[in-house]
């Protein structure tokens, strides 16, 4: 009774036809969720694309916030994501990696084979001079000893050097990264090092360094400690290696520091074992640096050139030395203070020396063994901005009178305290 009215399932025998609603359903389901799923993929892709520099950023602002000593702007990690990117894409020059856009570009292979002149071999390493093919001379040193850090802050310190700019800093130019040794990559300076000019033997009748020479050298020296001072307000030792021979001279013998800021990647070890800084009292007896640290190796560098002496602990290797430059320091402060203790090569204008005891005291007060009462290097920079060449008519004989502060004479251990006894005692 039932047919003809599409009545179907139990109690009748006609079987329902199975509806299509609910595979069509499932199918538009499967069908949205495959979509989504290429969206999604799709998406990451062009995210991954995109900001790779983001990662990069983020990533060296974690390791600088937690291993450097000083902090690093958002600004310049984007310089140094570029220079990542760059250097990435300049594998296959011979892997050196410039820091610098205004030099002319080389590889490793042309540094191989370019005529080569050593220049010296110091703490650190050997120093070689470069000739190009092309002329141009630089100068490779060799360090197996900056092993401090790792490889990607390695390429993040040297690129914030790279882009350091002043008349008396020796520019970085380029370098070479090895796990077992980093090659730094400079401009040559035309007339050598500091040292060479204070302690070298000359032929006869070759002139020494003049007094206005030697007052040039001290001022851009002080122009570039602080630079650097500015430039790494974090840095406990902006400079950390300055000395003589660290020192280079241009062909107008305008200063160039050398080997600066090198102590966040210099293995400590090593670090402490040569360089100036380590040599401090302060890390002698307390195990210390401080931001007044470098102004002792400007003090000790001032003296040396107005004397003529090679300070003695230099040469000696390992932590400390201080005795030996108590003893060097205090040859200088117990000597009468005539023209008896500037160097006998440096030729003088008449009326000068009263400005050179002027720089005489302030090198003491820099190289002051008890750090509270060591000048601050914005101090010491003031009073060598303010030196001249020569003095007033009268001016020599009031500063040698036995009254005047910068006669020895009226100079007492409490105006200078080199000796031991003024330290702490030690930890």
């Amino acid at each position: 009774m039932h047919a003809g009215n599409n009545v179907c399932g139990p109690p009748v025998t006609t079987k329902c036809k199975i509806s299509n609603k609910k595979h069509t359903r499932r199918t538009l389901i499967i069908a949205i969720i495959g979509v989504l799923a290429i969206i999604f993929l799709v998406l990451l892709v062009l995210h991954k694309r995109k900001t790779p520099k983001n990662d990069y950023i983020n990533h060296q602002t974690m390791k600088l916030n937690r291993n450097n000593p000083y902090k690093t702007s958002k600004k310049e990690l984007q310089m140094q994501s570029d220079e990542e990117e760059n250097r990435k894409r300049t594998q296959n020059s011979g892997n050196i990696q410039f820091v610098r856009s205004d030099r002319e570009r080389f590889e490793l292979q042309d540094l191989l084979r370019a005529s080569a002149e050593v220049l010296g071999g110091g703490s650190f390493g050997s120093t070689y001079k470069a000739v190009l093919l092309g002329g141009q001379a630089v100068v490779v040193k060799r360090f197996r000893e900056m092993n401090n850090v790792r490889k990607e802050e390695f390429y993040v310190h040297m690129t914030r050097l790279g882009r350091f700019s002043h008349p008396n800093l020796l520019p970085l130019v380029a370098f070479h990264y090895k796990k077992d040794e980093k090659l730094l990559i400079t401009d040559f300076a035309e007339n050598g090092s500091l040292a060479s000019h204070l302690h070298v033997k000359r032929k006869p009748n070759e002139p020494g360094l003049d007094w206005p020479t030697r007052l040039k050298i001290i001022k851009g020296v002080t122009q570039g400690l602080a630079y650097l001072y500015k430039e790494l307000p974090h840095l406990s030792l902006p400079h950390g290696h300055l000395k003589s021979s660290n020192v280079l001279l241009d062909k107008a013998f305008n200063p160039l520091l050398a080997d600066y800021a090198l102590s966040p990647v210099v293995s400590k070890r090593h670090a402490q074992e040569f360089m100036v800084a380590y040599k401090s009292p302060e890390f002698t007896y307390h195990n210390q640096t401080t931001n007044k640290t470098d102004v002792w190796c400007l003090g000790i560098l001032i003296l040396e050139i107005l004397t003529g002496k090679f300070p003695a602990n230099y040469l000696k290797q390992g932590k400390g030395g201080s005795s030996d430059l108590e003893t060097w320091v205090n040859s200088v402060v117990r000597e009468e203070w005539t023209d008896e203790v500037f160097d006998k090569d440096m030729k003088v204008k008449k009326n000068s020396e009263g400005e050179m005891l002027k720089l005489l005291k302030i090198g003491m007060y820099c190289c002051e063994w008890n750090v509270d009462r060591r000048w601050g290097l914005t101090m010491a920079v003031a009073k060598i901005r303010e030196l001249t060449e020569k003095g007033g008519e009268d001016e020599y004989s009031s500063c040698t009178s036995d009254g005047d502060a910068y006669s020895s004479k009226g100079t007492t251990d409490d105006d200078f305290s080199f000796s031991k006894s003024v330290i702490d005692s030690k930890p």
